[in-house]
């Protein structure tokens, strides 16, 4: 359900427990087949603070990186996508190609006792840029990106922070696999210095309180 390893979803539950006490919603900007989202979805109920988790995803074939800033490796992993010769994990049918990639989604969140347009969980398909303007969110305490390129990235990044509370977090899956999601994130840490840089498998951003 994630192609996320050990390290990474163990930095993710570490981070959600910093912002116990921050207040937001939780969002996920690239859900894939959801198995993050669960985790995320699923300590943003357990929490005392109220709050909603919103996940955006195409729910489907990934988006082309156009921009410069995105590496060879960027645009060579999207031509073997593009090609139908991607395989999933354990060699199952690649989630980008599946029929509809939403009902599974949702279908594996019930799997874990979460219904999607309940409980505080909504999901939202298309382009970031077309669905983040619909969500109804005052504040973020935590979100996650996993969208691979230079522009969803950037995007992703100036979105969220128009929303995130002090102490809030932000954690970066693809910084150190593709390029053009580390330009962005650096070109983002240089305009907004108020951000504290955490590395590891999967780097934090800590807005500071």
């Amino acid at each position: 359900m994630t192609y996320l390893s050990p390290s990474k979803l163990l930095r993710i539950e570490k981070a959600l427990r910093s912002v116990s006490d921050v207040e937001g919603d939780f969002a996920e900007f690239g859900v894939a087949l959801g198995g993050s989202a669960i985790l995320i979805a699923s300590q943003c109920r357990a929490r005392s603070i109220p709050g909603q988790f919103h996940g955006l995803d195409v729910f489907g074939m990934i988006p082309e990186p156009t921009s410069e800033k995105d590496d060879p490796k960027s645009k060579s992993r999207y031509a073997a996508i593009k090609s139908g010769t991607s395989r999933g994990i354990d060699g199952q049918q690649y989630y980008g190609y599946r029929d509809d990639l939403l009902a599974d989604v949702k279908d594996s969140f019930a799997q874990y006792g979460l219904t999607v347009g309940e409980d505080g969980i909504f999901l939202y398909k298309g382009l970031f840029e077309h669905s983040w303007p619909t969500v109804k969110v005052n504040s973020l305490a935590f979100a996650h990106v996993d969208c691979d390129w230079y522009e969803p990235v950037s995007y992703c990044l100036g979105a969220i922070a128009a929303k995130l509370s002090p102490g809030g977090v932000i954690v970066i899956d693809d910084f150190h696999d593709y390029g053009g999601c580390r330009n962005a994130v650096e070109e983002f840490l240089a305009q907004n210095p108020s951000y504290k840089f955490e590395d590891g498998a999967n780097p934090v951003l800590r807005l500071e309180a």
